[in-house]
């Protein structure tokens, strides 16, 4: 099943496809609305299939006529992981890991498909970063490799954007990847059901204004998902609705000559097939600071 996250003259709701690509659903004032994905996912599987036979009754919603929001809007653990593809380590001057190189986000720092990424004023050096992303649905601790894929429950799509200079500011990257407006998140979150095991064999794609600046096979990750929520347990419990952001391919701005930084008036799509596209304008932060005022006032 195909969830999406919406808000409506300021009401959210939830919405399913249906075999056509038409969205159904209800929002959180309709007496038939099965709860949040947050909510269901932590109940387990039925209950987010019950949940989406149950939207499937409710009427039509035109996506684009709604506010997309993130799928799951504060996850518990957003567990980000750098240089998986061997490539992108190569045009970064990393040699491939031999463990996954791990860093965190922030809730905050999250925005919904349509949304604009917001370049701060401290900083050009705006970057792109075309991901998948993996959704625990069930928890546990020292999870086997070849059970670890039963504890995925769904995908969805990240661009994990970068503000590169502050990025590299000191040895963790934890301030450049966490600015507000910059980690765009959605639009869709896909049952696992519906996708190739561990989402293998499938094209990821970042185009920036129609450009295609990343192209790669998912084949290529250098830590495939099962081996990420089986070796990251090791370490912490995995718990219903932590997310996993897989990891981007080559391509970035910051590795190209001349540098490319993503800026006001550009658009950016990340797409994975059988999946969906991720889309969102660039904006600078005073117009962005600018719209929230306004819409604070009226």
């Amino acid at each position: 099943m195909r969830f999406s996250a919406y808000r409506r003259n300021g009401i959210e709701g939830l919405a399913v496809a249906d075999r056509d690509g038409r969205f159904h659903g209800y929002a959180t004032t309709d007496t038939a609305y099965p709860g949040s994905l947050t909510s269901l996912i932590a109940r387990g599987d039925e209950a987010l299939l019950g949940a989406g036979r149950t939207l499937l009754e409710g009427p039509e919603v035109d996506l684009d006529a709604v506010e997309l929001l993130p799928p799951l809007p504060t996850p518990g653990k957003i567990v980000c992981i750098g240089l998986n593809y061997a490539d992108h380590s190569a045009e970064s001057g990393f040699k491939v890991p031999d463990y996954p190189t791990v860093f965190g986000r922030f809730a905050s720092s999250l925005i919904g498909h349509g949304a604009p990424i917001v370049r701060p004023r401290v900083s050009h050096q705006l970057d792109y970063e075309g991901e998948f992303v993996a959704v625990i649905g069930r928890g546990g601790r020292d999870i086997p490799k070849e059970r670890a894929l039963e504890h995925v429950i769904a995908y969805s799509l990240f661009n994990d954007a970068s503000i590169r200079d502050y990025q590299f500011k000191a040895p963790q990257w934890t301030v450049g990847k966490n600015f507000d407006d910059s980690g765009a998140f959605g639009p869709f979150l896909v049952t696992a059901d519906e996708l190739p095991p561990g989402c293998r064999g499938l094209r990821l794609e970042t185009r920036l204004n129609g450009e295609v600046v990343q192209s790669a096979s998912t084949d290529d990750l250098v830590f495939d998902v099962a081996t990420l929520v089986s070796v990251l347990s090791e370490a912490f419990r995995f718990e219903p609705g932590d997310i996993i952001v897989t990891g981007t391919p080559s391509g970035v701005g910051l590795a190209r000559t001349p540098q490319l930084w993503m800026k006001p008036g550009d658009v950016c799509e990340v797409e994975l097939e059988a999946l969906g596209i991720l889309r969102n304008p660039i904006v600078d932060q005073a117009e962005a600071d600018a719209k929230r005022t306004a819409y604070q006032a009226a």
